[in-house]
């Protein structure tokens, strides 16, 4: 029996949804806007269309900015949906005439994000079973201000990891971490690991072989090997396993779809790549306002 894959809806917070509905809002419409005094509130009925082909993601964001000023959603495609080329209903949006056309922009902005970054996540991830690697493929922490929480959602809509929140979900000492400690890397290792306690996953970043073998060996959970070459890569992961097999690998730094299968290998357990959100492009999505007798 497979197992169940997660309601990742269910894992957004509705308040923090409601949160951040409210600020894209604050931030299109601050005062009174005149044009919404032209269509009134009276009811209205609007469709919602992807324009785009690719990966459907982004409707409890949608969701959230239509719920916050007092109109109802009806979703058509599930979260995930593969979305074909050409003008495709995905969701019927009903309300106040004003209200609808008030989160219109905060509503599609969100959706057509969200999509465009699924779709990324999803090409990689195709790209890595196809070259049959069954390990993970993350996203990063080079995500958009203010709109983290939709991107780590859309590239797990996508099929990706998406990497570590924040800070603080993982005790990761990085390049600079170590330049700044002045100290001897077991030793700082060794302090990163009392000041996490026993909750938190050590991790540490390394520039070449001996350093990662140092670190696999002072007991840490994963080992990044960041902007390595290919070649280099693979021989430090295999450096890193058989010295400590239990030491998650963790690759990242300059990788694309263009060249992921090559830093795809037996002893790689995770592949980060920050183009699944700074490079991924939105889809194109719009609204259209029904007639008084068409249906959605």
């Amino acid at each position: 029996m497979a197992t169940p894959s997660p309601d990742l809806w269910a894992q957004l917070p509705p308040h923090k949804l409601r949160s951040l509905a409210r600020a894209w809002l604050d931030e299109d419409c601050p005062f009174a806007e005149a044009a919404a005094g032209a269509v009134g509130r009276a009811p209205l009925r609007a469709q919602l269309l992807a324009k785009s082909p690719g990966v459907l993601a982004g409707a409890p964001f949608a969701q959230a900015a239509w719920e916050e000023v007092g109109c109802s959603v009806t979703w058509l495609l599930a979260e995930g949906s593969r979305l074909p080329a050409g003008r495709t209903p995905v969701a019927a949006v009903e309300g106040p005439a004003a209200a609808v056309l008030l989160a219109e922009r905060a509503a599609l902005n969100a959706v057509g994000r969200c999509s465009g970054v699924a779709t990324a996540a999803a090409r990689a991830v195709e790209v890595a079973r196809g070259a049959g690697w069954a390990g993970a493929v993350a996203g990063t922490r080079k995500t958009t201000p203010g709109f983290r929480l939709a991107e780590k959602y859309a590239l797990a809509v996508g099929g990706a990891e998406p990497h570590r929140p924040g800070l603080g979900s993982l005790v990761l000492l990085k390049d600079n971490h170590l330049a700044a400690a002045r100290a001897p890397l077991e030793q700082v290792l060794e302090v990163a690991r009392r000041a996490g306690g026993f909750t938190q996953r050590l991790g540490v970043e390394c520039g070449s072989v001996g350093d990662a073998v140092r670190a696999a060996e002072a007991g840490v959970d994963v080992v990044l090997l960041d902007n390595f070459t290919p070649q280099e890569l693979h021989r430090a992961a295999a450096a890193v396993k058989a010295s400590a097999p239990q030491v998650r690998v963790e690759a990242s730094g300059g990788i694309g779809l263009e060249n992921l299968p090559l830093f795809l290998g037996p002893h790689v357990d995770v592949v980060s790549m920050g183009c699944l959100t700074h490079g991924a492009a939105s889809l194109d999505f719009a609204l259209r306002v029904l007639r008084p007798d068409e249906e959605p």
